[in-house]
């Protein structure tokens, strides 16, 4: 299985934020969405990620000054990205190789996508779940 059909049929808006927004703009939209990163866009392309991880470090190296630092000046860059083709378990490997916890998928230069390890874990967890019941099917018929 692939990123791509993890992502097949979204239709939410992908929230975003450029380099120049505040720490305190990012945190608030995180905040607001309920979410854990931001990916940072930058010329078409992604700059980086700004994520509740970076907030941390910022806090505790600059304290409340933090906050009023620029995105571009904290986000963690560059941004690790994968094609939509990528394997959802080479994908879950990245991530955990990188100790990373959200992923833009990129074609030609543009976001296309994100996704994060949560929403890779779940379908994993059903794809198992799925083989499980298809083998105790399997058994009960044999």
């Amino acid at each position: 299985m692939t990123i791509a059909r993890i992502i097949q049929g979204r239709s939410a808006q992908i929230f975003h934020c450029n380099a120049d927004t505040t720490v305190r703009e990012a945190i608030a939209l995180l905040a607001e969405k309920r979410i854990g990163a931001l990916p940072v866009l930058a010329d078409g392309g992604v700059a980086g990620i700004f994520s509740e991880r970076d907030v941390v470090y910022r806090l505790a190296s600059h304290g409340p000054a933090g906050l009023d630092m620029k995105v571009g000046d904290v986000m963690t860059a560059p941004a690790v990205t994968v094609a939509p083709e990528t394997d959802v378990i080479a994908a879950l490997s990245l991530m955990t190789e990188r100790r990373i916890r959200h992923l833009p998928i990129v074609v030609n230069g543009v976001m296309t996508g994100f996704v994060s390890i949560g929403d890779l874990v779940k379908y994993r967890i059903e794809q198992v779940q799925a083989e499980a019941e298809a083998m105790r099917a399997y058994i009960q018929t044999a």
